[in-house]
């Protein structure tokens, strides 16, 4: 995320779930190791796509600042899953909502942008600490709602209103934006999902590795049929 005050320009990271909370923004910076390891662990993402949709975050802020260097009062905040990009945040004028959003489809990787920027004053920082509650409500309840896969959704609320991505079945998104609609407090919930099929989501199995080689050690006529007490032990395959 970035916002100007001044001429001088700030930005600011936030992947850590802490620094979300406190400013509600969405993360334009990767985060630690340790996080990004927790994601690719429970996502339905590769984990190069994973590492691709952060890189594609922090290309778009990096061409966001590059283009609002020295406009005021200006907020951007940008989210990729897939691919797909979804700007939130403020802008002075619909000139710069067009202009960003211009700018963020040509930023390698970026197959579709969804532009929800708003013109106007910056969103006040007690509204969005209250939308980065929300998103915590939503996940939560998203957690707690059978048959919804809540690790591979990313949520994001701005305004009160909700943006769901993921890729997920049709009955799972479902589900996840009437789970999302009973939080207190949301007003809208925007469902941005990559639709698959069930079929799709199954896991191959794995190759399964090909058998040891077995040899045939030749046979000794000293070999009195007592056991040996040395060399090599013939051991079950696991």
């Amino acid at each position: 995320m970035f916002r100007t005050r001044s001429p001088r320009l700030f930005f600011t990271g936030l992947s850590l779930a802490a620094l979300a909370a406190l400013s509600g923004c969405g993360a334009l910076v990767v985060g630690g190791t340790a996080a990004t390891t927790a994601i690719v662990a429970s996502d339905r993402r590769t984990a190069g796509e994973q590492v691709e949709d952060k890189a594609i975050e922090m290309r778009v802020g990096a061409e966001m600042r590059r283009i609002f260097a020295e406009t005021p009062s200006l907020r951007i905040n940008a989210h990729a899953y897939g691919g797909q990009v979804l700007l939130l945040g403020d802008v002075p004028t619909e000139q710069d909502k067009q202009q960003a959003g211009a700018a963020a489809e040509k930023v390698e990787k970026v197959t579709r942008v969804i532009n929800q920027l708003r013109v106007g004053d910056v969103t006040p920082a007690s509204v969005r600490t209250n939308d980065a509650w929300l998103s915590s409500k939503v996940h939560t309840t998203l957690i707690n709602t059978k048959e919804v896969p809540s690790r591979t959704i990313n949520v994001t609320t701005e305004r009160g209103i909700v943006y769901l991505q993921g890729r997920v079945t049709e009955p799972e998104g479902a589900r996840a934006g009437i789970a999302a609609s009973t939080v207190s407090g949301v007003n809208k919930v925007v469902k941005l999902f990559e639709i698959v099929s069930p079929e799709s989501l199954a896991q191959p199995a794995a190759p399964a590795s090909p058998p040891a080689p077995i040899e045939q050690p030749a046979s000794d006529p000293n070999n009195t049929g007592a056991p040996e007490t040395g060399g090599a032990q013939a051991m079950p395959v696991q």
